[in-house]
């Protein structure tokens, strides 16, 4: 599996500077297991560069499209299942802040783009939302599908979509994993009705904690091929033809547990620490909130008709 050299999504230049050299094993052999949403391979990624021109940031060289999404179509996560409490806990959160902006006591019709096992749809469902998933994962989409969640196998290409239009997109720790974001904001725009909200949520590689952490910053993995800051993904999407509404950091519900794993795969003798003390107090199955400033959420509107 040869990596192939990209351009920059932003602004379309092949003209760049390394900003992380690639710490990966083997570039030429993709992992199925490095994609799974719950993956641990922090500090393994490919090159990843930025723009000279606009600043935007992603992995170059990087795997083809094709390899890409056999990878997410293949991959299986049961740890995802098991912090279902936690997720829960984040998307009802979530939801709270996607009603208030969208200000209508008519839920409406949403669609959440990857969406995995169909924690989102199914709290959104409970809240009168008219909500459909789109997961490519096939393990995923059946999981979803046994709970009787109305989920679509495959992307923003798949025919089950077309003449549809909804109020609301949501996209979910998405898009930094996909080949191309401008052209998947770009088909969302044109699914949604003149007015209607696109979320998306992604981490903030200009926020205090990345820089900070700099090459040690957990989000670098070989999942993550794209790179935003609240300030490129505006100018993406303006690109687009959306009104960006709202920007600003938005933090998640884990298990105490999970977390004391995450710590692990961090730091090993920390992290044992931490696991023996969260076990030893019988403390693993709460969950906790967690917001560190480097994951935000946006809300753009398309207006035009």
């Amino acid at each position: 599996m040869h990596m192939i050299n990209i351009a920059c999504n932003l602004c379309g230049r092949d003209d760049y500077h390394i900003r992380f050299p690639a710490t990966m094993n083997n570039p030429n052999q993709l992992s199925v297991d490095a994609f799974r949403c719950t993956n641990s391979g922090y500090g393994s990624h490919a090159q990843i560069v930025q723009c000279n021109h606009c600043g935007y940031v992603y992995a170059n060289p990087r795997w083809p499209s094709e390899a890409l999404l056999q990878a997410y179509t293949s991959v299986e996560d049961e740890i995802y299942e098991k912090e279902r409490q936690g997720r829960e806990l984040t998307f009802q959160k979530h939801l709270q802040a996607v009603e208030k902006t969208w200000g209508k006591e008519r839920r409406g019709r949403i669609l959440d783009v990857g969406a995995y096992i169909g924690v989102f749809v199914e709290v959104a469902r409970q809240r009168s939302w008219d909500a459909v998933g789109l997961e490519p994962s096939t393990w995923a989409a059946n999981a979803a599908q046994a709970r009787g969640l109305p989920i679509i196998q495959g992307t923003l290409d798949s025919p089950e979509l077309r003449g549809e239009l909804f109020d609301v997109i949501t996209m979910w720790d998405v898009i930094e994993h996909v080949d191309d974001p401008k052209g998947e904001m770009q088909k969302a725009y044109h699914l949604l009705k003149p007015g209607g909200l696109l979320v998306v949520h992604t981490m903030d590689l200009d926020s205090w904690m990345a820089r900070l952490m700099g090459p040690r910053w957990p989000w670098l993995m070989d999942m993550h091929i794209h790179y935003f800051s609240q300030k490129t993904m505006r100018l993406m999407l303006e690109q687009i033809g959306y009104r960006v509404i709202w920007s600003g950091a938005q933090g998640r519900y884990l298990r105490l547990g999970y977390v004391a794993s995450r710590v692990e795969a961090l730091t090993p003798f920390w992290g044992r620490l931490v696991r023996r003390l969260v076990y030893g107090l019988k403390l693993e199955a709460i969950p906790i909130p967690l917001n560190f400033g480097d994951l935000f959420t946006v809300y753009a509107r398309r207006e035009s008709a």
